[in-house]
């Protein structure tokens, strides 16, 4: 029997909007609730170096009003790692993150920064939070990961989700192989990033994956139906595929 596949949903981009007249509308925290409310097992949230979404503030809040897990985004900085380390949140995904770039560009290059990676790794371990590493779909990364005792990985889909032709089905083979790999040694594999309702189910049928965390595509489908729809129906889509 094929494992049930969980949804994170990245409610970054609801605090985009609220930044965008220095108010405090639209709450992300109102966004995770709903989510709850919708079918979601998880809330996602990138802390960027320039707080251009979510603040330091919305993780202590979010934590406080729900008893869903938090999936902290984080890159591999000290300042990052003090702030996982105060808050605790169920699991801190490691990502790239270049100040100029308008959205996370690709994965994290593992194999190239096992000693940058190593102890932040160790630290959040220790602390109790489940580690996991944004990756690109690549074996040397797989193995990385391996090495640096991260139990999780996150596969990058964006080049999937931007393929076009025979390329789709390149791009889907190679989520699926990594996949595979990965839950052979031990780590376990989710995906996310550039999903929407056209291209997920693909990716939520590979057996092996047990998460995907979807954020700027359910944030963009609420405004024409409204968040607790699009969460119901990203739901629904995952779940028929499996």
């Amino acid at each position: 029997m094929t494992s049930p596949l969980r949804l994170g949903v990245n409610i970054d981009h609801v605090a985009t909007i609220r930044n965008a007249r220095g108010e405090d509308h639209p709450d992300p925290v109102r966004a995770a609730e709903i989510v709850a409310r919708a079918g979601g097992d998880g809330i996602t949230a990138h802390l960027r170096e320039d707080r251009r979404h979510i603040r330091d503030e919305d993780l202590r809040r979010i934590q406080a009003a729900m008893d869903l897990p938090l999936n902290l985004e984080m890159a591999a900085t000290e300042e990052m790692l003090a702030i996982a380390l105060a808050h605790k949140p169920h699991a801190a995904c490691i990502v790239p993150e270049k100040r100029e770039e308008v959205t996370t560009e690709g994965g994290l290059d593992a194999a190239g920064q096992h000693n940058r990676l190593q102890p932040i790794i160790a630290r959040l371990r220790d602390a109790g939070i489940r580690v996991s590493l944004f990756i690109g779909p690549e074996e040397r990364q797989v193995e990385a990961a391996l090495r640096l005792g991260a139990p999780v990985v996150e596969f990058h889909t964006g080049e999937y989700a931007h393929a076009e032709g025979d390329q789709v089905a390149v791009e889907l083979k190679r989520i699926a192989d990594m996949a595979a790999l990965a839950a052979k040694n031990g780590i376990e594999p989710h995906a996310g990033h550039g999903l929407s309702y056209a291209n997920v189910q693909p990716i939520a049928a590979i057996p092996q994956i047990m998460e995907l965390n979807i954020g700027h595509f359910l944030i963009g489908e609420a405004i024409f139906v409204g968040l607790e729809a699009a969460v119901r129906r990203m739901r629904e889509l995952m779940d028929a595929a499996r």
